[in-house]
């Protein structure tokens, strides 16, 4: 197959206009977020004795879960100019005199927005091990809160999570102990370990008086109790332990779902860390549905220009992650599916989008109908 038949060189420069803004906007609002916390922070992280390296670093490693919440953003802005440029050029209109339709030209733009969904969802399992590897290069937890805890779950390495009845930093004891680990098979078995209390040691911790339920996958499951056993596995300290129960954004998409069923099974309300955890797939494929947006937005670029791009892009994006707040906390409230909170700002985006791009229509001739008797909107031309 000819590769040459399939890709024009038309795709290749309607592909390279699209890859150029997206690239920009995907690394030019990260390296701002970063420019604003060092000047927050700088002065704060430097006064630990941090090294400059080090911090350095920890901005790196920063990257993934930025530009994770901005992929959709970019795609938007990549969209609007790309296509606004090129209309205002004409370059649109030669291509339709020419045989070419506009959903043709496009179809670089579609790829390009394809390719941005597969990113977001490769850097959404990254990002949690970049943000807790940041955590401990800027060496977060020795300064939070070091205090006892109380009824709290903590999502360890490996698909544990330990679920804790109480924990005590001065005498490094805690009671009401529940150890989950999901496993595979026979050769690495799921097991729950239940305990009435811990200590720990530099070997790890001791669990006491408790009983072990291994979990093979066949009729062979074994259970025994135990008045002591050392689980070389559970070797957090117990300052870590208090002080950074892991959060949503450093777990990935399967790390998060074990968590939530360990949840579950202590009856914990779990509907905030289900939006989160769908929201790893939501805000990807937005990068895909915002493209339905913002192609005919593109087109009414034209008339107010580059200014008028900006702001529409940017008064869009601030709109998205807004919904994506106000959904969070409705899902969590439970007051709405989880589910559906974390897909609901793409669904109402993509039903937008998709009526403006099948209808061929511009957000401005929308908005001119409705309001041009009163806002002085001339829709003419």
């Amino acid at each position: 197959m000819n590769l040459n038949r399939i890709v024009s060189p038309l795709d290749r420069y309607v592909f390279s206009e699209f890859w150029r803004i997206f690239l920009a906007t995907a690394l030019g609002f990260p390296v701002l977020l970063i420019v604003i916390d060092t000047t927050d922070n700088l002065n704060t992280y430097l006064q630990r004795g941090l090294p400059k390296s080090q911090v350095l670093l920890s901005y790196l490693y920063f990257l993934p879960d930025s530009m994770f919440m901005i992929l959709p953003a970019a795609v938007l802005f990549a969209t609007v100019f790309s296509i606004g440029t090129m209309t205002r050029h004409s370059e649109i209109t030669a291509a339709k005199a020419s045989g070419i339709s506009f959903y043709r030209f496009i179809a670089p733009i579609f790829a390009g927005a394809i390719f941005a969904v597969a990113l977001g969802l490769l850097l959404g399992e990254l990002a949690p091990h970049t943000n807790k590897r940041r955590t401990e290069l800027l060496e977060t937890q020795r300064f939070a809160n070091n205090s006892d805890r109380f009824n709290f779950a903590y999502a360890g390495d490996a698909g544990r999570v330990y679920k804790i009845g109480g924990l005590h930093l001065a005498t490094k004891k805690a009671e009401g102990i529940d150890i989950e680990r999901k496993g595979s098979g026979p050769d690495y078995p799921s097991y729950v370990a239940t305990a009435n209390a811990a200590a720990y040691t530099p070997r790890g911790w001791m669990l006491g008086r408790g009983t072990m339920h291994i979990i093979t996958g066949d009729a062979a499951d074994v259970t025994f109790t135990f008045d002591s056993l050392y689980d070389r596995k559970f070797i957090e300290k117990p300052e870590e332990l208090t002080a950074s129960a892991r959060a949503p954004q450093e777990m990935d998409y399967a790390e998060l779902g074990r968590f939530i069923q360990a949840m579950e099974r202590s009856g914990t309300d779990v509907n905030k860390w289900r939006v989160e955890r769908m929201l790893k797939i939501a805000i990807p494929v937005t990068s895909l549905v915002i493209l339905l947006f913002g192609a005919p937005l593109a087109t009414s670029t034209q008339r107010g220009g580059t200014a008028y791009g900006v702001g529409v892009s940017l008064a869009t994006t601030i709109i998205f992650l807004m919904l994506i707040q106000l959904t969070k906390a409705v899902g969590g409230k439970g007051l709405i599916s989880p589910e559906l909170a974390a897909w609901l700002p793409s669904i109402l985006f993509g039903v937008i989008g998709l009526t403006l791009f099948v209808r061929g229509r511009t957000l401005v001739r929308i908005i001119s109908k409705v309001a041009g008797p009163f806002s002085g909107i001339d829709d003419r031309g």
